[in-house]
């Protein structure tokens, strides 16, 4: 009677939001997953009115999460009515096992994809100085090798992942990134150190995109701020990268370039034996040791619910649960799906190898890049993350990428600017960095800042921060002011890797992904043309930096979607 009752008060659903009236039909009809009105059972006796309509939400200890619907909202069709109501059981699968051994190992494992993601930035700017003096180069264009290697990687590995899987993007970019980057120890001459930066930054670009979307389409909906609390992982590549720096270049290393011979100078050369090696570690580590499932949401989006369901069920058992989802309850989507759309039947999922080429080719001509633009407000926001994206892109490497730069030139003006200096300075700020991310994991979910407000109150203040450090009359007034921007700085990306993913559907997040990283690279691989041309020895890079931190930060409150609350799909 109960089942009854919740029945017919879903059909009392507009019909306008179909996949409504889908998903939580089949929640209740399953027999294994249940949508909890929040109207008491004692109110709920005789006819209900339209605007009675139950809003559905599973109840945690931190948040509601709307688990039958999603952030895009009832009445957008955009995206595909079945695809969202199977996304939505997948979703709850996942909140009933809850946070178990495999997510909290994959938040790990997915976490080396952040390390490496702000380590090898960080490496390419240790460089610059050492290998300016051995090679008397205009040392801006490492920075462009860098930048061009991650814009390709990260579309790549982004629009690859939606295609062939997540797995493979997932182990290999780490195993691409520490061979080449061993290779570059052996480096004869700029060019081929350019070279070898470029290869390796393919391997770094595909990072993100592919990490962000494996952890959140394996973690609970309740969880899904962790992948905000993931940033912390970034801080940590900074601070090794610092760490390990700091003791080869001061021994290592010529004082300047006037006598800088190979022999004199191999502190760079170890740095990165040390580093690609790390990295190649961290591959066998995620290779041989773990093993990563491919993506139930992307299994389902290939039509492969079998596989879906197995993969949900291996995890549950790997926690030491058991998983009632079944293949049935992803079948009968398709079901009620072909009595409830008015256009007619969907036609049967054709899975020869002829049809498996053909899905293949529409998804190379573009289809998740406009289903991205599918609608104004999606085509909106994504435009808008496209350019805040675009900003930050241009605006942090500008400052961070010749931070050690700054801290040498600047403390040479103060009268300490020693290479055992410089590089102390660089490990403060990585440390003090560190709390950055545990700050946005708890602002994110505060009611009145959730992603956008975090989001755009960090950048803002991280461009404000930079203006203030030009004001700086003393080496410790400079590294005052980067230890704030440092925090904020860490903040703004542990939000804005976040967000981006959850306000892109499973089978376009890796192309949307992809999309807006692309832009940040693209804008990256400007910020040396910037810095060759503004003088690197004055405030403008710092000037510049700043202001397109403070527009970022203003775009970010115009994004209409708020991830607080909502389960991705």
């Amino acid at each position: 009677m109960a089942r009854q009752r919740d029945i017919s008060l879903l059909l009392h659903i507009k019909p306008s939001k179909h996949w409504y009236l889908l998903t939580c039909s089949l929640l209740v009809l399953s027999n294994r997953h249940e949508c909890r009105s929040n109207l008491h059972s004692e109110e709920r006796k005789g006819p209900v009115e339209e605007k009675h309509v139950p809003f559905f939400e599973v109840e945690t200890n931190m948040i509601l999460v709307d688990t039958c619907g999603d952030l895009y909202g009832e009445g957008d069709t955009s995206f595909d009515l079945v695809y969202k109501a199977k996304a939505n059981v997948l979703g709850d699968a996942f909140q009933r096992m809850g946070m178990g051994k495999y997510q909290w190992h994959l938040f790990c494992l997915t976490g080396l994809g952040w390390f490496s993601d702000n380590l090898w930035p960080i490496v390419t700017g240790l460089l610059l100085q050492p290998t300016m003096n051995e090679f008397r180069y205009q040392g801006a264009w490492i920075k462009v090798a860098q930048a061009v290697g991650a814009l390709v990687g990260c579309v790549f590995w982004g629009v690859s992942s939606d295609i062939w899987g997540r797995r493979w993007a997932f182990n290999f970019t780490l195993f691409i990134t520490g061979v080449f980057a061993m290779a570059a120890g052996a480096s004869p001459n700029a060019l081929v150190l350019c070279a070898l930066v470029a290869s390796w930054n393919v391997g770094v670009g595909g990072n993100l995109p592919v990490d962000s979307a494996v952890f959140l389409e394996f973690i609970p909906p309740t969880h899904q701020y962790l992948l905000t609390v993931l940033s912390i992982w970034w801080a940590f590549g900074q601070l090794v990268g610092s760490l390990v720096a700091w003791p080869l270049f001061v021994n290592f290393s010529c004082a300047s370039e006037d006598d800088c011979p190979r022999s004199s100078n191999q502190g760079w050369r170890y740095f990165l034996f040390c580093m690609g090696g790390l990295m190649t570690l961290l591959f066998f580590l995620r290779f041989f040791v773990f093993h990563l499932y491919e993506s139930p949401k992307f299994l389902m989006s290939r039509g492969r619910d079998s596989e879906a369901v197995e993969v949900v069920r291996a995890i549950a058992r790997y926690n030491g649960k058991e998983s009632s989802l079944t293949v049935d309850v992803l079948t009968r989507c398709d079901e009620l799906a072909q009595q409830e759309i008015e256009s007619g039947p969907i036609p049967a999922n054709d899975t020869s190898a002829k049809a498996a080429l053909w899905r293949t080719l529409r998804m190379l001509s573009g289809s998740h890049v406009k289903a991205l633009f599918a609608t104004p407000k999606i085509a909106f926001t994504t435009a808008l993350l496209i350019v805040i994206w675009a900003l930050i892109g241009l605006a942090f490497p500008l400052y961070t990428g010749f931070i050690p730069l700054f801290l040498s030139t600047r403390g040479a003006d103060f009268g300490d600017g020693s290479i055992d200096v410089t590089y102390r300075n660089q490990v403060i700020l990585s440390v003090v960095g560190l709390p950055g991310a545990l700050i946005a994991g708890w602002m994110v979910d505060l009611p009145y800042l959730g992603r956008k407000g975090t989001l755009a109150t960090s950048t803002i203040a991280t461009g404000v921060l930079l203006f203030a450090a030009t004001t700086a009359r003393s080496s410790n007034a400079f590294l005052g002011w980067n230890c704030a921007y440092s925090v904020t700085s860490n903040i703004m990306y542990g939000v804005l890797y976040a967000i981006s993913p959850e306000l892109f559907p499973a089978k376009n997040r890796g192309t949307g992904s992809a999309l807006v990283a692309s832009a940040n690279r693209i804008l990256g691989a400007l910020a040396p043309i910037v810095a060759i041309y503004t003088n690197l020895t004055t405030s403008v890079p710092i000037y510049v930096a700043g202001s397109c931190f403070i527009v970022a930060g203003l775009l970010a409150f115009l994004i209409p979607f708020e991830p607080r609350g909502k389960a991705s799909i």
